[in-house]
């Protein structure tokens, strides 16, 4: 009865594409396991190894004594479990320190081996799963460890970071350049003495990482370390195993899964949290993928004539649809939040999973722990089978409890469109933006001032609430602000540029929802005008701390602006009604006064010990007038300065606010 199954469902990974098309709705019969066990559990009575594979005509496990050559010193042939599609096979010794790969049969055909789509732990380039005992690798107080409480998402202050970036350059002071130590490393100094590494975050203020891919990739070769390779991440090979570049000693598998952890720690010693970046929407191989490998194409989406389909411009997308494919993922996320002790995690093209799946995740993750953060991309690379409704895209975020996307809206009216070097925004000078930043100020929200047909990349508002939103004008992908701001402005001076990324960044901070900020853009980072530095060498995408120094003015205005919205729950509020009710936008005709933005902050929103705060931008390169009601006003931030403790202070009437400039005035 099986094998009529079998034959009635097996896929063949590498056979034409065109005798694959129409086979999609056959995945659906495919029997799905939602154990904790996949793929090895060693115990008081040995180790156990389970594969799902359920068309597989046979699978067998490989035994290996090192994590990278030799022969195997023992192959077990496994058996089926018919109504799970999971193989088994056991031996009575606990194998600590062994390495292990599995092998299916498929269409009379031994396929690659694999270290399975579970690996938790894996050998030099991933391409063997190791054996070990987890316990040893937790460093001294793990039980206890955990990371900041979080109480609203918009109490979040992101930062997103490359562990190269952070600690290759000679000027970091770092020693454990380019490795999960790196950010254990307490005291460390630029050359002019300022902080550098855990202690420059701690000093800026933000509440967490948001560390870019850290599970095992595929591009780096470790067994040639240490060399100039350098890659984001964004090709996953093992999901549930740390990379191993980043490790001191990437052929002990322990040893990576143990530094990982120690960075975890310390920051969470620290006080900052720790996001993971997760990249489940495709791999960074077709055929040869662990997926394809164990369970021929069921975790991929394909065309209607068998091609792979792409939506994630990588080759291939991941069908988060099926149910054995949603629970990997699901139970990925997991795995890293218990284990790891992460405390949130940021999707990668999220659009290409379904808003389903993505409800599952946070609704698990928040069994472990109430305050988990999860938020992603919402929005694809290309087309995809699933049905647009079922697309966690941003417009579909109001479908999806505990999730956030990021704001396009914001970055784009901001700075000028992502997609073309050459195009201003709101704060380098270009007219026209006005609805669209206040559709970011109001975190797409629905607002009576705000006019969403005049907005530029969303016409309604989707978010039901601002906790759905992370705002940014940039990040690893695309241009830096800093050379985006020389690209688009390239007349300008520096210093004008500069009081430009101070607005940009000021909006971002001071708007409803989750601020997010690109690492080193306190410092005015660039990466040499290039684009997508996605495998640049370090000369381009290592942070030159010798920055800090010179660009300090700079550094304190983010450390202070951080502060300030730290201190104040009105640029916090928690719902769409507190926005409507408590943030009043002041009428200018833009027409006259364009690139100009004020509203007010009323009533103690959301139990702000200030009873108003006037928020001004201007994104215009001269000065503008504008009229505040009188009163004893402190001045928050003026002219390129701030300070929350105040700066000086104001009786209102006419003010004048310097070109590419924020004022922000308070009133007790």
């Amino acid at each position: 009865m099986y094998a009529a199954a079998i034959a009635a469902l097996s896929v063949t990974a590498a056979q034409p594409a065109a005798a694959q098309s129409n086979y999609d709705a056959r995945f659906v019969a495919y029997p799905s396991y939602n154990g904790t066990d996949l793929e090895l559990l060693v115990d008081g009575s040995g180790t156990h190894f389970k594969l799902w594979s359920p068309t597989a005509e046979a699978a067998r496990v490989n035994l290996y004594d090192n994590g990278r050559t030799g022969a195997p010193y023992k192959t077990l042939e496994m058996t089926i479990n018919p109504s799970n599609g999971v193989w088994s096979a056991s031996l009575p010794e606990r194998l600590y320190g062994k390495f292990y790969t599995f092998q299916i049969q498929n269409n009379g055909k031994w396929l690659d081996e694999t270290p399975g789509v579970w690996a938790k732990a894996v050998g030099v380039n991933g391409k063997r799963a190791a054996i070990i005992d987890f316990a040893s690798t937790n460093p001294e107080g793990w039980n206890s460890d955990k990371g900041p409480a979080v109480k609203n998402f918009s109490d979040v202050i992101l930062y997103e970071m490359h562990h190269r970036d952070m600690s290759l350059h000679p000027s970091s002071g770092i020693a454990n350049k380019g490795k999960f130590l790196a950010l254990t490393e307490r005291g460390t100094v630029s050359p002019q003495g300022l902080a550098t590494g855990i202690d420059h975050l701690k000093e800026l203020g933000v509440t967490h990482v948001h560390i870019l891919p850290s599970y095992d990739y595929n591009s780096v070769d470790e067994a040639n370390l240490p060399a100039n390779q350098y890659n984001w991440g964004y090709d996953p090979q093992n999901y549930n195993a740390p990379e191993g570049s980043y490790s001191t000693n990437p052929s002990d598998p322990a040893t990576r899964v143990r530094e990982m952890k120690q960075m975890i720690k310390a920051l969470h010693d620290a006080g900052i949290g720790v996001v993971m970046d997760v990249v489940y929407n495709h791999t960074a191989e077709n055929d040869g993928s662990n997926f394809s490998l164990t369970a021929p194409g069921y975790y991929y989406r394909h065309r209607e004539d068998g091609s792979w389909s792409d939506a994630s411009g990588c080759g291939n997308e991941t069908a988060s649809d099926r149910e054995q494919m949603a629970n990997f993922i699901v139970n990925s996320v997991k795995y890293w939040a218990d284990e790891y002790h992460v405390d949130g995690f940021r999707f990668d093209l999220m659009a290409i999973h379904d808003t389903e799946t993505m409800n599952r995740v946070a609704r698990e993750l928040k069994q472990i722990r109430p305050d988990i953060f999860v938020y992603g991309e919402g929005w694809t690379a290309g087309d995809s089978p699933l049905a647009v409704e079922r697309r966690a895209l941003k417009e579909n975020v109001s479908k999806m409890k505990d999730i956030a996307v990021f704001s396009d809206d914001i970055r784009d009216a901001v700075k000028g469109h992502y997609s073309n070097a050459e195009d201003r925004g709101f704060a380098s000078g270009k007219p026209g933006n006005e609805e669209t930043v206040k559709i970011g100020i109001v975190a797409a929200t629905a607002h009576p001032q705000v006019d969403y047909k005049k907005g530029n990349n969303s016409k309604f508002p989707y978010a039901g609430s601002p906790e759905m939103i992370v705002n940014y004008v940039s990040c690893h992908d695309d241009l830096t602000l800093t050379d985006k701001l020389r690209k688009s402005m390239p007349d300008a001076t520096d210093a004008e540029r500069l009081a430009v990324a101070k607005l940009a960044q000021t909006i971002v901070f001071t708007s409803q929802g989750t601020p997010f900020m690109f690492a080193g853009e306190e410092v005015f980072r660039d990466k040499k005008g290039v684009h997508n530095s996605y495998k640049s060498p370090d000369s381009i995408n290592a942070i030159d701390w010798n920055q800090k120094a010179t660009y300090k003015d700079q550094f304190d205005y983010y450390k202070n602006l951080i502060a300030l919205r730290k201190a104040h729950p009105a640029f916090r509020m928690t719902s769409a009604a507190d926005i409507a009710k408590n943030l009043k936008f002041d009428k200018i005709d833009s027409r006259k006064q364009p690139n100009l933005i004020s509203y007010s902050l009323l009533n103690n929103a959301n139990g702000d010990q200030w009873a108003e705060i006037k928020v001004i931008f201007n994104g215009a390169p001269a000065a503008q007038t504008v009229s505040v009601k009188g009163g004893n006003w402190i001045v928050v931030a003026r002219d390129g300065k701030i300070d929350p403790a105040g700066l000086g202070s104001s009786q209102g009437g006419k003010i004048e606010v310097a070109p590419y400039s924020a004022l922000i005035l308070a009133r007790e």
